[in-house]
C-alpha cells in the first residue's frame, strides 16, 4: 500500500515562508506527475501546484510566482516552497499523483498564515 506522507507546515506570519514535504512510500514515484493540493475550512480541495515527471512546473494563479514546486525521484519526495504567504493561503496541504485515480490521501499538514 502506498503512503503519502506530508510535513512542514505551520504558523506564520503573512509575508513568512515555508517548505513543505511529501514523502512517498514505495517504487511508483519517478512513474508519476504529482501534485499539492489544498483544503481550506469550508471550501473544497483545490489543486494548487503540480509536477510532471520530467520536471515541469505548473501553478494555480492565485500562488503563481510565490510557490516553487519541485520533485527529488532519489528521495521518492516532492516539495513545495511557499513564499510571501498570505492570510488567504491558510489550508491544509496534500500531495497526490496526478493520474486516473488518486492514491489514498495522507493526513496532510496545516498551514496557517496568521498575523
Amino acid at each position: 500500500q502506498v503512503q503519502l506522507v506530508e510535513s512542514g507546515g505551520g504558523l506564520v506570519q503573512p509575508g513568512g515562508s515555508l517548505r513543505l514535504s511529501c514523502a512517498v512510500s514505495g517504487s511508483i514515484f519517478r512513474f508519476y506527475a504529482m501534485g499539492w493540493f489544498r483544503q481550506a475550512p469550508g471550501k473544497q480541495r483545490e489543486m494548487v501546484a503540480g509536477i510532471t515527471t520530467g520536471g515541469t512546473a505548473n501553478y494555480v494563479d492565485s500562488v503563481q510566482g510565490r510557490f516553487t514546486i519541485s520533485r527529488d525521484n532519489a528521495k521518492n519526495t516532492v516539495y513545495l516552497q511557499m513564499n510571501n504567504l498570505k492570510p488567504e493561503d491558510t489550508a491544509v496541504y496534500y500531495c497526490n499523483i496526478l493520474a486516473s485515480s488518486w492514491l489514498n490521501w495522507g493526513q496532510g499538514t496545516q498551514v496557517t498564515v496568521s498575523s
